[in-house]
């Protein structure tokens, strides 16, 4: 069965980044550029008029900026994907996005073979954190994590697999150091995000490290 491609909306408010992105993604017949917003606002437009699969968005941009315009998009259009692309490596822009529902957090200047692998992961549900994202966050979340661990609803093998999504892991890595396939990794994943009410790894982590259930 041929799987149609990912329909994806670029915003950023600079031609030349968009001509950029739009070279790296198409280069993958998975991928199909439906629209590009030049700001926060036609972002919000563009999306409730295409109903793109994922929305690669640039934090800084007039009009509207990429946070609230992602907060806008997943209030009204929850099951769209929205990944920042900044070239700042900030961690609190990082924390602003995940705050504001984004799935996913891009550096423009990231190599772009990893991009294809990345959105696809994203699109489908099964991006892991980078590792280097994983350890800033871990040492971000060293201050907001409480003295006394609250009760969590998880079971031993999804407390167990948690332990891994903090370091960063694919879900790949984490069925060979478990010893369980792929597709039970990522039922196990469904099933603590739904238990959570929670839409992502990067979500997951934070929560899970403000309750204390993530070991330093």
């Amino acid at each position: 069965m041929i799987q149609a491609p990912i329909r994806i909306l670029l915003a950023d408010d600079h031609a030349h980044a968009r001509e950029a992105m739009k070279e790296i993604i198409l280069a993958d017949d998975c991928f199909e550029i439906i629209g590009e917003a030049a700001n926060g606002l036609q972002a919000v437009q563009m999306a409730e008029q295409w109903m793109p699969d994922l929305i690669l968005m640039d934090i800084s941009m007039p009009e509207m900026d990429g946070l609230e315009a992602a907060k806008t998009i997943k209030m009204r259009f929850p099951y769209v994907k929205i990944i920042m692309v900044t070239v700042s490596d900030d961690i609190t822009h990082l924390f602003e996005a995940i705050k504001r529902g984004a799935q996913g957090y891009l550096l423009k200047n990231l190599h772009p073979a990893s991009w294809h692998e990345y959105l696809r992961a994203v699109a489908f549900d099964e991006a892991p954190m980078s590792r280097e994202v994983a350890v800033r966050l871990l040492q971000e979340f060293s201050s907001l994590k409480t003295s006394v661990p609250e009760q969590s609803p998880l079971t031993s093998r999804e407390k167990e697999l948690l332990e891994y999504v903090a370091r960063g892991k694919s879900n790949k890595e984490i069925s060979a150091e478990l010893s369980i396939s792929e597709h039970t990794v990522k039922n196990h994943l469904k099933n603590i995000l739904h238990k959570l009410h929670l839409d992502n790894r990067v979500q997951l982590m934070r929560y899970a490290y403000e309750k204390g259930w993530i070991k330093s």
